[in-house]
């Protein structure tokens, strides 16, 4: 490489799901050029289906490496509190909480967001990578606190403070690049940059098919979110619905 030539781009770490957010986050990175390390988990969730939604995005998107962490002892630990993990004596909430209910959902999973950053940058620090990326959204979400500006900014902080590179000067960034679009903007922007929503899966409480198929329950808040971002986008919706 000549003196002239650029320098070569970072790699970076980005959470991936495998839900809608999460694999136009990933088309998102890809288009800017960063060679890209995708991090999934399995804590017990009740859509581990769309951990194979993940796998097959990353590879489509060209990730270098997709790990998947088995965290298979937090949903043991905080089904108690959530209804999105087995094995959780509540149930997945259907529809929109009606006014009045509790701001943040049954659905809210403790922590989650804090660990899986906590994991990425674990790695983005090994592999010399300085931005995570993650698909949180303030806009059309379910009231998570971990989904919010706030939280992107605290965490940054503490990334900066509790890492030999961040203490030395070499800064970490958390790249929320959804954080305060809408779904349809979401839906539109990765329209433009060819994903295909139909291989992903954003249902909290998905259905198994006769042919093994996980299809979306369409009564979930997330199945709700989803539906009317589409609508409002003007695009057709290619998600496989239990019920419509």
């Amino acid at each position: 490489m000549s003196a002239s030539d650029p320098a070569p781009a970072r790699p970076a770490v980005l959470l991936l799901s495998g839900g809608l957010d999460s694999t136009t986050l990933l088309a998102i990175a890809a288009a800017a050029g960063q060679p890209l390390y995708a991090l999934s988990f399995r804590y017990g969730q009740r859509h581990a289906a769309e951990l194979a939604a993940a796998g097959r995005q990353a590879r489509r998107f060209g990730a270098l490496a997709h790990e998947i962490i088995d965290l298979g002892h937090m949903g043991r630990l905080v089904a108690g509190a959530t209804a999105l993990v087995e094995g959780s004596p509540l149930a997945v909430p259907r529809g929109r909480a009606p006014e009045g209910a509790p701001q943040i959902p049954l659905t809210y999973v403790p922590a989650r967001n804090t660990l899986f950053l906590a994991y990425a940058l674990a790695w983005a620090e090994a592999l010399g990578a300085r931005d995570l990326w993650i698909g949180v959204n303030a806009v059309d979400y379910s009231g998570y606190p971990d989904c919010r500006p706030e939280f992107v900014e605290a965490f940054t902080a503490l990334a900066n403070r509790a890492t030999r590179a961040g203490v030395e000067g070499d800064h970490f960034h958390v790249r929320a690049p959804l954080l305060h679009l809408t779904k349809a903007e979401i839906i539109r922007r990765g329209h433009q940059l060819g994903v295909d929503y139909g291989d992903t899966l954003s249902c909290y409480a998905p259905i198994a098919s006769d042919d093994g198929r996980a299809l979306a329950c369409g009564a979930c808040e997330s199945c709700q979110l989803r539906r009317r971002g589409f609508i409002e986008a003007g695009l057709p919706d290619p998600t496989a619905y239990a019920a419509r």
